[in-house]
């Protein structure tokens, strides 16, 4: 069962040369987590392996960008996004995220191995409004079209833009980058 966080308002930063790194089970179970991931999420490892990667879900995230996300795996591609993730403590972290089906040497599915790091600050604003929005949506929608309904809007909005979501995700992390 999932930790009932109350969320504070106190963001925990990544450095530039930090990584986290956690495996899942096809279900999402956790099956293993590096240091950085548990410093940060304020977990020791006993409490996050055999947990739901969600336990560090934070309630600014629309379902429908994890909706997104696995999608995306279950198609066999990789998704990059950008991800607020909560704490222990109720603190939060923002993530640019890498999740990338993991497949064993006869090319079964054995899992998920996701790499997050720090983000790009304009990357992180750019998404907070589209993420406020989904969430909007959500909240006017029931329970089973929720997720849908958000990443309709996410999808109406990426067409708007003349983009897709990889495309709009990787493009916000180059750009500060190369300025």
């Amino acid at each position: 069962m999932k930790p009932k966080i109350t969320p504070i308002d106190h963001e925990v930063s990544l450095s530039d040369n930090e990584f986290i790194v956690s495996k899942t089970d096809q279900k999402g179970l956790v099956t293993y987590v590096n240091r950085t991931f548990m410093s940060t999420a304020g977990y020791p490892e006993s409490a996050l392996l055999g947990k739901q990667h969600n336990i560090i879900r934070h309630p600014d995230m629309p379902r429908g960008t994890f909706k997104l996300l696995w999608d995306t795996l279950q198609k066999g591609d990789e998704f990059f996004g950008y991800v607020k993730n909560l704490c222990k403590d109720g603190s939060y972290y923002w993530v640019f995220a890498n999740v990338t089906p993991d497949y064993d040497a006869k090319g079964q599915l054995r899992g998920y191995y996701s790499v997050r790091r720090k983000p790009l600050r304009h990357a992180i604003n750019t998404m907070i409004p589209i993420y406020q929005k989904m969430l909007e949506i959500e909240k006017k929608s029931n329970t089973k079209d929720a997720a849908a309904n958000s990443l309709a809007y996410l999808n109406e909005t990426l067409a708007s833009l003349n983009t897709t979501y990889p495309h709009l995700m990787l493009s916000l992390n180059e750009t500060e980058e190369q300025a």
